[in-house]
C-alpha cells in the first residue's frame, strides 16, 4: 500500500480481535516506530512498554473500567517524563503524540488495527495509575496512552469524514481561496 493512501485508511478500531498473538519482532518494528519520532531538543521523553504475557494483560485489562479493547492479544503503553528542553519549555505532549502516531501507522501498515486510548485511561479516575501499578512504572514517568494491537475480528468501520480540504488547509494565508494546484477548486 502506498504510503499516503495508508494514511488515509488508517481508522480508530474499537472491535474485538482475533485470538492470535502478535509476534515480538511485529511489537518491536512497532515501537521502533514510535520511538523514532520527533522529539523537541532530542529529549527523547517517550518511553514505551509492550504487553503481550496473557497473565499481565489480564490484571492490566482487570483495571480499565469500563472495559476497552478487552480482546487485544498485545497492547502497547506510551509513558512520558516532563524534561524541560530550555527555559521553561517542556515538549513531551509533541514527543508522545507523534510517538503515536509514527505506531498507529505502522500497526495499519503490517495488517494489525489499533484505537488511541489516552482520554479513557486519563480521566478523573486516573485508570493510568492503576495500569502503571500493574506495570511497575517509576513515579517519574506517567502512564498517557494505551495502543490495543491485532488482527481486527470484523472489517474496521472508515473513518467519518472529513471536512474538505478548503474547509481547513489553505495557501498564502488564512483562509486564501487561491486556486492553484490542491487548492480543491
Amino acid at each position: 500500500m502506498d504510503f499516503l493512501d495508508l494514511i488515509q485508511s488508517r481508522t480508530s478500531y474499537r472491535g474485538r480481535y482475533l485470538p492470535q498473538p502478535v509476534p515480538r519482532e511485529d511489537l518491536r518494528k512497532i515501537m521502533e516506530a514510535g520511538l523514532g519520532a520527533p522529539s523537541g531538543c532530542n529529549k527523547q521523553t517517550t518511553s514505551l512498554i509492550a504487553v503481550d504475557s496473557p497473565e499481565v494483560l489480564a490484571r492490566l485489562k482487570a483495571v480499565i473500567d469500563p472495559p476497552v479493547a478487552a480482546t487485544a492479544p498485545a497492547v502497547i503503553c506510551v509513558l512520558t517524563q516532563k524534561i524541560i528542553a530550555y527555559r521553561d519549555r517542556c515538549y513531551q505532549v509533541q514527543d508522545y503524540a507523534a510517538a503515536i502516531e509514527n505506531m498507529l501507522l505502522a500497526i495499519k501498515a503490517l495488517g494489525y488495527e489499533s484505537c488511541w486510548y489516552e482520554g479513557h485511561i486519563t480521566d478523573l479516575d486516573r485508570i493510568d495509575l492503576k495500569m502503571a501499578e500493574v506495570l511497575g512504572v517509576p513515579e517519574d514517568y506517567s502512564l498517557v496512552c494505551m495502543l490495543p494491537v491485532g488482527r481486527p475480528a470484523q472489517e474496521p468501520q472508515p473513518s467519518p469524514a472529513k471536512k474538505p480540504f478548503g474547509e481547513r488547509a489553505w495557501f498564502n494565508g488564512f483562509g486564501s481561496h487561491e486556486a492553484g494546484e490542491g487548492s480543491g477548486k
